[in-house]
């Protein structure tokens, strides 16, 4: 049995890399990299379908290095130090330089994980070439990263896309041998978004869809219907991922753990990043739950640092605890309102003069200018509060925070109603 599309159509040589001019073109930066023979340790950080793997199996076999893989998703630390052994055997019969180890979507390291590949790579054990759609920033550790170069791959162009299109249906070993007219392009553009493995997928689809026809004809309507008859499966890089993970917070929202749960389910069946989720679920406890349950936003760091600490399959249990008791709280969106009424203002009326009594003075001259002059420290009077104004003097009496109606927010009106009644009079 061949192969799909996608593999049977990938580039061996950089000549057939399609995309990716500001890091491959000539005299650009990987490209001399490879050329020169004098490869270091980096991470490829794009969208799926943009050629991560491709390159660095192309790197492998241009520079006939042995080449190691894993995948973050299955591997643990034991995987990697085994790859280790075979590297440090492998390199006493090849000259050509040290092994290539490429782990994909890096980022689904825990830090244990990471840490374990640190010593390698300082000592030249391996090259690692990282391939991650993350911010690797925020997803793979400090100490690691600086041992790493990070080249940003784009989503492909139209007249890549449209390259590549046209390689496959005339030089795949089944495809050029079909009828097969292409009348219009756009779907296929639009469903492949800019990554090279959807578009091939979806260009198999459509003709596996037309088997026994002759012609095969490739046009919108012909694309959008096999896509549409395929839309039951969960692509967690397209149109789908977006409307699970709605559904997912939105169910949060509307206080329906159920619906929540089923919306996780589908997402941690489907191969979701389950950081993702947890980010989601830090700003789910931020924006929707907020100060009627304040503990939601305590809970919801928690699970992240959890989850990136364990990984899956286990972390799948502190997002189920997590999601569960965010749908199950009250609700509150008064801080969020309050920041979006103040920003509103911000943008409308500039950037006020902070009041001079509340203005730091560190230097002399600012204490003769009067900053801190009149300043009331509130912990100096009864019940550590003072009433004296903080605004801007343009903005004095402004409100921009309502506490709803809620067992938490209930003591914050008690409290600011004592302290401000001329601002939160009482109901």
């Amino acid at each position: 049995m061949l192969p799909p599309l996608p593999e049977r159509m990938r580039p061996r040589t950089l000549d057939q890399y399609v995309g990716q001019r500001h890091l491959v073109g000539e005299g650009c930066i990987l490209r001399k990299m490879i050329e020169s023979g004098n490869l270091s340790s980096f991470i490829l950080w794009g969208p799926p379908g943009v050629g991560k793997t491709t390159l660095a199996h192309i790197i492998a076999e241009t520079l006939e290095r042995d080449f190691f893989t894993l995948s973050a998703v299955a591997a643990g630390v034991k995987d990697v130090r085994e790859v280790f052994e075979k590297a440090r055997g492998s390199s006493l019969f090849n000259q050509k330089g040290a092994p290539i180890l490429f782990i994909d979507e890096i980022h689904r390291f825990n830090k244990a994980q990471q840490d374990a590949l640190l010593g390698a790579v300082e000592n030249g054990t391996i090259v690692l070439i990282g391939a991650t759609t993350e911010n690797p920033s925020f997803e793979v550790i400090t100490p690691l990263l600086s041992r790493c170069q990070v080249f940003v791959l784009k989503s492909l162009e139209k007249a890549d896309l449209r390259l590549l299109l046209d390689r496959a249906l005339h030089q795949d070993v089944l495809l050029k041998d079909k009828d097969i007219q292409l009348k219009e392009d756009e779907a296929l553009m639009r469903y492949s978004g800019g990554d090279a493995r959807k578009l091939l997928n979806v260009l198999e689809l459509v003709v596996d869809a037309q088997a026994g026809h002759s012609p095969i004809v490739l046009d919108n309507a012909t694309v959008t219907a096999s896509i549409q008859e395929n839309m039951a499966i969960y692509d967690k890089d397209g149109e789908m991922h977006y409307d699970i993970i709605s559904a997912f917070i939105k169910s949060i929202r509307g206080s329906d753990p159920n619906a929540a749960i089923y919306y996780l389910a589908r997402m941690i069946d489907g191969g979701e990043d389950p950081l993702f989720i947890a980010r989601r679920l830090c700003l789910s406890a931020s924006e929707d739950v907020g100060l009627a349950n304040p503990n939601a936003l305590l809970l919801a760091n928690a699970c992240f640092e959890v989850v990136s600490k364990i990984g899956m399959p286990e972390g799948r249990i502190p997002l189920a605890e997590t999601t569960v008791y965010l749908a199950s709280s009250p609700k509150s969106n008064s801080s969020y309102m309050a920041l979006e009424k103040a920003l509103a203002l911000v943008k409308e009326t500039g950037n006020q003069p902070v009041p001079l009594p509340i203005r730091n003075a560190p230097t002399q001259l600012m204490e003769e200018l009067g900053y801190s002059d009149g300043y009331k420290y509130a912990h100096d009077y009864p019940g550590h509060f003072v009433d004296m104004e903080f605004l801007p003097d343009s903005l004095k009496g402004t409100v921009f925070y309502q506490p709803a109606k809620n067992k938490h927010e209930d003591v914050l009106r008690a409290y600011l109603e004592a302290c401000w009644p001329k601002y939160y009079p009482k109901k």
